[in-house]
């Protein structure tokens, strides 16, 4: 009688060598340990500079002494909001800041179109031209700009201002915006045609969702680049009732020998914070909600 043998399937089984979950291990400890390192050296002067402002001058002045560290007070608020200057120089900033943020993107959103989506004769050079202007601190080129504004009677206006800014920070801007647009496929915008869509059609409803990325980090850059800056500020401003924050920051001094008052400029520092800190979080949040919208349109 013969007898037939089946053969059994062999199972093997794979275990994981303990060094890779060791490696693991390791990799995780170090990226917790990067996060918490970053997190102290970006968080920790943030809470120090909150904690002076709420602190009277006499103790930001004295050496450190742990007893009256936490004496912490509103009165440096109160004292700013006093200040009327101040109160006005944060409205000024905010104007001249969102304005600058909103020609900026405006006028950097076109042009970033027109070289990151139509080839003509000379856009390389042109495009070229603009990124060495990047090279090129404001300051070298600040007396042919006051000139220059002086001459178009855009002096002590924060008009002037805001198109100064924005002419500083428009190279960047382009740039910016032209790799994102250049990273759109040409697909879209050739089934947009086909459909009949314009030009400005496309680009304000089929591009748009793509390239909000790029628009919300021209107008971070140019808001933050506006509401922090002092000299520009300083040289076509001499109106105090024009003054930006930065500029009027400088002139809280008390006494006749122009001791400065460290409690109020820690409130103002304080004060200055608020908008950027505000902004960031909004336009993060804005980041992923126009690649997530970019994705589904597309």
């Amino acid at each position: 009688m013969a007898t037939t043998t089946v053969d059994q399937p062999v199972v093997r089984t794979h275990r994981t060598a303990p060094h890779a979950g060791r490696k693991g291990d390791i990799k995780i400890i170090l990226y917790v340990f990067a996060a918490v390192l970053s997190l102290v050296v970006f968080v920790v002067p943030l809470v120090w500079a909150l904690f002076r402002s709420l602190q009277p001058n006499d103790v930001i002045t004295a050496p450190a002494n742990s007893a009256t560290f936490f004496d912490l007070t509103w009165e440096n608020f109160r004292g700013i909001a006093a200040e009327g200057h101040i109160l006005r120089a944060v409205g000024n900033s905010l104007i001249v800041a969102i304005g600058t943020a909103v020609l900026t993107t405006l006028l950097a959103t076109t042009a970033g179109y027109g070289f990151g989506r139509f080839k003509f004769r000379g856009s390389g050079v042109a495009f070229a031209l603009i990124i060495v202007t990047l090279m090129v601190p404001f300051q070298a080129i600040l007396t042919p700009l006051f000139l220059q504004l002086n001459a178009m009677r855009l002096t002590d206006s924060l008009l002037g201002l805001v198109l100064f800014y924005a002419t500083v920070n428009l190279p960047f801007g382009v740039f910016v915006m032209r790799t994102a647009f250049a990273a759109v496929p040409d697909a879209l915008e050739e089934a947009a045609r086909i459909d009949g869509a314009g030009t400005t059609r496309t680009l304000t409803a089929v591009l748009r969702p793509l390239i909000v990325p790029g628009m919300a980090t021209t107008a971070l850059y140019a808001f933050l680049a506006a509401w922090t800056e002092f000299l520009g500020a300083l040289t076509f401003l001499t109106k105090q009732d024009l003054y930006t924050l930065p500029v009027s920051l400088v002139n809280l001094q008390l006494g006749a020998y122009g001791q400065v008052n460290y409690g109020f400029l820690s409130a103002g520092a304080v004060i200055a914070m608020i908008p950027c800190v505000i902004l960031f979080v909004a336009l993060q949040r804005y980041y992923v909600a126009g690649l997530a919208a970019g994705a589904v349109k597309g």
